[in-house]
């Protein structure tokens, strides 16, 4: 059983939602990031969900452009955020998924990468920008090593489109609650509830809810029809804001998410 699979069937058991979290790598260094890795782990969140640094996103909003322009200038990028997930691996043991576009992947190449992020340990690769009917080639290469591909399904997104993409999917899908780019919300999109009802008429993967989420009653909303809760731009600003704080700050601001 995948680490993915196996923290997801736990949730379940316990009968909760999951918590993910979303850091930049490299932000505001490669050692700081290791180090919130490891004190986001140990506050409690259930997937780690860790970003490469690339200089033309086209999802992300203000505050994760921002932290990836820091995480650039401290020498980020695909391969330094594969080393960190390889020195962390072993003292966490929650799932660790990278979120990543498909330029820097082509860059280093396809095996090449597909062979580090398994020795690395990585669990799950989103590439945002690939699209779902070009990802065959991509599942098949990442399932051979073990690794789960998950894609976003968008209020947009047709029923079509979100069957192919629920009979490609491994881990969990990843429902984007609203248009636009990431960054925190007052409320949580009432287009959320209604769109995890309907992917799941096309699925048993578990679903996790992101883009907006930022506070307590947002995880407590979403605990009322989805898997996992998925929060980033408030966690990427207490980062930004803490520097070398930041480890003791994201693990502080991980336990307010959870009510510790």
């Amino acid at each position: 059983m995948s680490r993915l699979r196996g923290a997801f069937a736990e949730l379940k058991a316990q009968g909760r939602a999951g918590l993910v979290t979303y850091i930049t790598a490299g932000d505001p260094s490669p050692a700081i990031s290791c180090d919130v890795l490891r004190a986001i782990a140990a506050a409690g969140a259930d997937v780690l969900e860790v970003g490469v640094p690339f200089s033309d996103p086209i999802a992300d909003g203000p505050v994760i452009q921002r932290a990836t322009e820091r995480a650039l200038a401290a020498g980020g990028n695909l391969s330094v955020t594969l080393d960190m997930v390889a020195s962390v691996r072993t003292e966490i043991r929650q799932p660790i998924v990278l979120f990543t576009y498909v330029n820097p992947v082509l860059q280093m190449g396809v095996d090449a990468f597909v062979a580090r992020a398994a020795e690395a340990g990585v669990d799950g690769v989103l590439l945002l920008d690939l699209p779902i009917e070009e990802s065959d080639d991509m599942c098949a290469r990442l399932a051979a090593r073990g690794i789960d591909q998950i894609f976003l399904i968008s209020p947009t997104t047709t029923d079509a489109r979100v069957r192919v993409a629920a009979g490609l999917a491994r881990g969990f899908l990843y429902v984007i609650s609203r248009l636009g780019v990431t960054g925190a919300r007052a409320h949580v999109a009432g287009t959320a509830a209604p769109l995890v009802e309907r992917i799941r008429a096309a699925t048993s993967l578990p679903i996790a809810v992101g883009f907006g989420l930022s506070r307590p009653e947002h995880l407590t909303e979403v605990a009322g029809y989805a898997d996992a809760a998925v929060v980033g731009s408030a966690l990427v600003t207490v980062i930004g804001d803490a520097g070398v704080d930041a480890p003791a700050k994201a693990g502080e601001f991980v336990r307010w998410l959870r009510g510790q």
